[in-house]
């Protein structure tokens, strides 16, 4: 019996010091409590301007044809950069863009060099080669995709890169 009510006594200490420990909790959270409702009460004028403050929009948003106040940033948009005009030499585009395929015949294409596979296309003239080239072209030996898959280069670009290949038959 002595051992229960031991026990029963140490659990009561326990329990005393915790509601101690809230009362002091709670003692704490009032007085902060009050010490600032004094600063900002909800009457006051400093109150209500740090509410607006906080909530205050960043910018305005103007619908078309609605009036834009002179004190308001405005918005200029800036001039698209001029593109820089690199032009590439034939054999620079045969080396970017071309030698996938021609280099190794990829896809029906013909090699560089090959020269029985070029006489049929070369026998149809430059003007034929540069618009296969230029426009793209489905035949029976194979597919030639527009601008070899680069439609970033200009026409003068694939001509020069055809007539490098064209000329690379003659050497």
């Amino acid at each position: 019996m002595n051992h229960e009510h031991n026990f029963f006594a140490k659990h009561w200490f326990v329990i005393g010091i915790f509601a101690l420990i809230i009362v002091g909790i709670f003692a704490v959270a009032f007085t902060a409590s009050n010490m600032t409702r004094g600063l900002y009460s909800s009457n006051s004028e400093e109150y209500e301007a740090s509410i607006e403050d906080r909530i205050r929009p960043i910018g305005h948003i103007y619908r078309p044809g609605e009036e834009v106040y002179a004190g308001d940033p405005q918005v200029v948009e800036a001039a698209p950069p001029e593109p820089v005009a690199t032009v590439m030499s034939g054999p620079q585009v045969y080396n970017a863009a071309c030698i996938v395929c021609h280099g190794s015949g990829i896809g029906g294409a013909p090699s560089t060099g090959d020269d029985a596979a070029w006489q049929p296309r070369i026998a149809q003239g430059d003007i034929t080669l540069y618009l296969h080239a230029i426009e793209g072209y489905t035949g029976l030996t194979g597919f030639m995709p527009q601008k070899g898959g680069r439609l970033d280069l200009s026409d003068d670009e694939v001509r020069g890169a055809v007539d490098y290949m064209v000329s690379e038959l003659r050497e």
